[in-house]
């Protein structure tokens, strides 16, 4: 089972999902916009990715850019605003066995299949 944290109005997270599909994998789709992950499950992923909170940021937001730039944030600190603005949340993320990758460019997929 695989599963892609998703934004369907994401031309890479279509992309990414769409590779998943051709290669038959039996796939769960988490529309994290709708459904927000809690720290916990962002805690989860970041420990999966093998990076810092920061390096899960979208940092191209306006969101981030008026809020958050410049600011020295904690780990946690950083885990919360995710939290509270999913679409800070880099995508698209596709867990496998335990691991993680971000699907950019989406064919980077394909390497934890």
């Amino acid at each position: 089972m695989v599963t892609i944290y998703h934004n369907p109005r994401c031309r890479k997270s279509r992309e990414a999902l769409a590779i998943l599909e051709d290669q038959k994998e039996e796939i769960s789709i988490f529309k994290y916009l709708d459904t927000p992950p809690d720290k916990k499950e962002i805690t989860e992923v970041i420990k999966l990715l093998g990076i810092n909170p920061i390096e899960l940021v979208r940092k191209n937001e306006t969101i981030w850019k008026e809020n958050y730039k410049g600011k020295t944030l904690s780990d946690d600190e950083v885990i919360t605003i995710l939290s509270e603005n999913p679409k800070l949340i880099e995508r698209p993320i596709v867990i496998k066995n335990n691991k993680a990758i971000v699907g950019r460019p989406p064919e980077k997929v394909l390497t934890i299949l």
